[in-house]
């Protein structure tokens, strides 16, 4: 079986982020890494792999930097990478990427196609449900637990006070969450296997796709506005009267009745 992960390269998410005024994209320059919710999408693919054999390939588009995020991912364990970059592929924009990745995975193939439910960058959550309409294959969303049998795929939903159990053929589209698994940590050896590990590029044209055909693909940043900076506390001093003091505040936020 065939299983393609979809790997993004992130700003860490432990460092301050920022917007770049001028195009609206959030500013790649600092320190960047592979998305979280990756790893783990990553991670259960590779026990999938363990258990019922077969190839998981890690698939990214973006610039050259995303290479190091192909990297982690062969060193927790994927088979082959395969980085889309080009010079005039599209930017933030869910419908031309789902279009760009639709392309690829089609040339390479697949049985199933995993993915985190969003990406902690953009969080639109979009991607997964276009490849799959795209691809013309089942979705599954906000997984948390599945399992492959033959050409079915069940799997689980926590929906709160109810869980559902989804099934699906293959080939299908799986969106995970954060309780799919724990991510690995690249090794030591990890490390030196991922450099004998193939990876290959892949550009527009080799997909049959021009940037023209992309380019606004769903909608247009017309401006950008900092989050402005927060403000100071309100501070409440127990002279006696900090529950009164209190139930006011909350009365004036609006949160209790007064």
């Amino acid at each position: 079986m065939r299983t393609i992960v979809l790997v993004k390269h992130v700003p860490d998410t432990e460092l301050p982020r920022h917007l770049d005024t001028a195009t609206g994209a959030i500013d790649m320059s600092g320190d960047n890494v592979l998305d979280e919710i990756n790893s783990r999408a990553l991670t259960w693919a590779l026990d999938l792999r363990n258990a019922a054999g077969g190839e998981v390939i890690a698939l990214t588009m973006g610039p050259k930097a995303a290479t190091e995020s192909l990297r982690a991912a062969l060193a927790i364990g994927a088979n082959e990478a395969v980085h889309i970059i080009d010079d005039a592929q599209p930017g933030p924009d869910a419908i031309a990427s789902s279009a760009v990745l639709a392309a690829a995975i089609k040339q390479i193939g697949f049985d199933l196609v995993v993915a985190g439910d969003a990406s902690t960058d953009g969080s639109t959550g979009a991607v997964p449900a276009m490849l799959a309409e795209r691809l013309g294959v089942p979705h599954l969303t906000y997984v948390t637990a599945a399992s492959v049998a033959g050409q079915t795929i069940t799997a689980t939903r926590d929906g709160g006070d109810v869980s559902y159990e989804l099934t699906a053929d293959l080939p299908a589209v799986v969106s995970v969450t954060e309780k799919i698994a724990e991510p690995k940590v690249p090794g030591f050896k990890g490390i030196m296997k991922a450099k004998r590990k193939p990876r290959r590029t892949l550009q527009l044209s080799d997909l049959g796709l021009d940037a023209s055909s992309l380019a606004g693909g769903g909608w247009t940043i017309t401006s950008v506005t900092p989050k402005p900076p927060r403000g100071k506390g309100h501070t409440i001093t127990d002279d006696g009267t900090a529950a009164q003091q209190i139930t006011d505040y909350l009365a004036n936020l609006q949160i209790i009745g007064k």
